[in-house]
């Protein structure tokens, strides 16, 4: 209902007895606030944006990088060498002469880093070689750590 409206329904303007009758001002007061109100809820009428129009941002998610992992062949005294090379070029993608390396550091360091990776494909890695090695019978461990 607009101002307008309300001003002709006298019933809302003038209360029913008469010792309640405001003064001229007061009324007047009390039209133009509901006329404020009405145009809060309707909007101003040289807004382009119209009453019922909303602006919706959207935010992009701030994502943050994985937690790495590194996996890591330690050394024992009964895997043979060939086989620890075999894993690293098998599992982890080297080429015969970095396996060697990795082989060679693991020998005589008694741990050695094969790769990085996240926590699903590092796990994977870790059994996917642990796994081999039983199969093959040999006590090769591998272990991931948090970079």
């Amino acid at each position: 209902m607009t101002a307008i409206a309300r001003m002709t329904d006298t019933s809302q303007i003038m209360p029913a007895a008469p010792s309640q009758i405001p003064a001229l001002g007061d009324q007047l007061r009390w039209v133009e606030r509901m006329a404020d109100d009405d145009r809060k809820r309707k909007g101003n009428p040289g807004d382009p944006a119209g009453p019922s129009t909303a602006v919706i941002t959207k935010t992009k998610p701030q994502t943050k990088r994985p937690n790495m992992y590194r996996v890591l062949i330690l050394n024992d005294d009964y895997t043979p060498m060939e086989f620890v090379v075999h894993v690293i070029e098998r599992f982890f993608g080297k080429d015969h002469e970095a396996a060697t390396r990795i082989m060679l550091h693991v020998h005589h360091h008694g741990i050695g880093e094969c790769g990085t990776f996240t926590y699903e494909v590092a796990e994977t890695k870790v059994t996917q070689v642990m796994d081999f090695a039983r199969k093959h019978q040999h006590p090769l461990q591998c272990v991931m750590e948090k970079k």
